[in-house]
Order: C-alpha cells, then sequence, then structure tokens
C-alpha cells in the first residue's frame, strides 16, 4: 500500500545526504589530515598511507551496502518496494 509520498521522500533525501557527508569525509576531509595520520602505525604502515590506499574505498564499498539496505527499509516502510 503506497502512502505518503513526501515522506517518503524526507527521509531518502535525509539518507542520501548523510552518506554525501560521509562521502566527502572519507574523499577528502580525512587525507587533509595525512601527516597527523601518519605518526599512528598500523601493520608496519602508516595510517595515512592506508586511509589513501585502502581505507577509504574500504569506506565507500561499506557505504554502499549500507545504503541499499536503509533504502530498502525505507521503501519497504513508506509502501514504495518493489516485490
Amino acid at each position: 500500500m503506497q502512502q505518503d509520498g513526501a515522506r517518503h521522500w524526507r527521509r531518502t533525501s535525509r539518507l542520501m545526504w548523510t552518506m554525501f557527508v560521509l562521502w566527502l569525509f572519507f574523499s577528502f576531509i580525512i587525507h587533509m589530515f595525512v601527516i597527523q595520520l601518519n605518526t599512528i602505525v598500523i601493520l608496519g604502515f602508516p595510517l595515512g598511507f592506508y586511509m589513501a590506499a585502502q581505507g577509504s574505498l574500504i569506506a565507500f564499498v561499506i557505504m554502499l551496502f549500507a545504503f541499499a539496505k536503509l533504502q530498502d527499509n525505507i521503501d519497504r516502510e513508506e509502501g514504495f518496494a518493489e516485490e
């Protein structure tokens, strides 16, 4: 049963903006502090190097799966899910 489309869009929009802010953080903000992060060493690699080489990519993949799951939950709760 389809419900209020405005509520669905509000929830979807909030999720999109949250993911966008997380994307900005992992794309740009964390790399601005690479010098400070390099003082922390994980498995023999400086954290700044790790975040640039692997950490951000891992975060993006996790964000994709989280977005898909959360959007599916919103769609189901609001009556917009595809069966």
